[in-house]
């Protein structure tokens, strides 16, 4: 028999549960499978909380394999290099730069970092840009500033509050983010941006349910892969060339013990390092 508007909306999400414990089909987009059996999570390190107050974001901070990363909304505005392992190398004051809510960190061909301030726990924030930072001490800040073409209010109502955001990359001269839906339905929401200062209006290019919260992004360099950074999961998926991110294969990576996981980084093709808000640093490496 035919489905009502909110039955249609439960049965998705259960199909949706179901294809995340790599069971079920969630809605013609193919299977969660598992990738248990493929990595091996290791604890590598720890900040020290008092000189680096938060990890919401990393990067490569060049050929040594050394880090970028900062603290989201309500800290000082600094970028901190630090080791794989959490020691502190480098603070670098972006001042006058407000850290409204920094949270996730990308970087261009050109070793330009991208810094996303588009936290909007609210969903009412009329301001969500991107610092470009280049230059030799990262001293050039070009601004993106940006809108979601679907928002109409500010803030919309509490079902329809799906305009925050933690996560996205750069790959091929456009940003992608990913919201963090904190309003009904599970629904994670992909989003395009040119990768240039201006203000623009992003493309909605695709959504998924997941069952948790997304809170880190990043591409492998080959532009092969995509993990998405959940609490106590990692979501990963293979690109397929001229289709939608979510139409290519999908598995997810528990992450007991991790906590709170707020960010994440390919350190190559295969493996990565997310950071939880206690400041450990873990590392994902792919068995061969």
């Amino acid at each position: 028999m035919p489905f009502s508007a909110p039955q249609k909306l439960v049965l998705g999400f259960f199909l949706s549960a179901a294809a995340y414990c790599g069971c079920s089909s969630d809605q013609g987009r193919g299977d969660f499978g598992s990738a248990e059996d493929q990595y091996e999570v290791e604890e590598i390190g720890r900040l020290d909380r008092q000189r680096v107050a938060e990890s919401s974001g990393l990067e490569i901070a060049g050929p040594e394999g050394d880090l970028w990363t900062h603290a989201d909304g309500g800290n000082t505005a600094r970028l901190y290099k630090i080791t794989r392992q959490g020691d502190l190398l480098q603070t670098l004051d972006l001042a006058p730069l407000q850290n409204i809510d920094w949270e996730d960190l990308t970087q261009d061909d050109e070793q330009r970092l991208y810094l996303g301030d588009f936290g909007n726990n609210q969903n009412k924030r009329r301001n969500l840009c991107i610092y470009r930072l280049s230059g030799s001490g990262l001293n050039q800040v070009d601004t993106i500033e940006f809108s979601y073409p679907d928002q109409r209010a500010f803030p919309p109502r509490k079902p329809k509050r799906n305009f925050d955001c933690e996560a996205f990359y750069y790959y091929q001269d456009s940003l992608y983010l990913f919201t963090k839906n904190r309003g009904e339905g599970h629904w994670l929401k992909q989003y395009v941006l040119p990768a240039r200062p201006g203000r623009h209006l992003a493309r909605l290019a695709d959504s998924l349910q997941l069952p948790t919260w997304v809170t880190s992004a990043d591409i492998s360099p080959d532009g092969k892969r995509v993990v998405l950074l959940g609490y106590e999961q990692a979501y990963l998926f293979e690109r397929l060339p001229g289709r939608r991110l979510f139409d290519g294969l999908k598995s997810n990576l528990a992450l007991p013990e991790s906590g709170q996981a707020e960010a994440l980084v390919f350190v190559n093709e295969q493996d990565f390092i997310f950071s939880n808000e206690k400041g450990k640093l873990f590392s994902v490496t792919r068995k061969h």
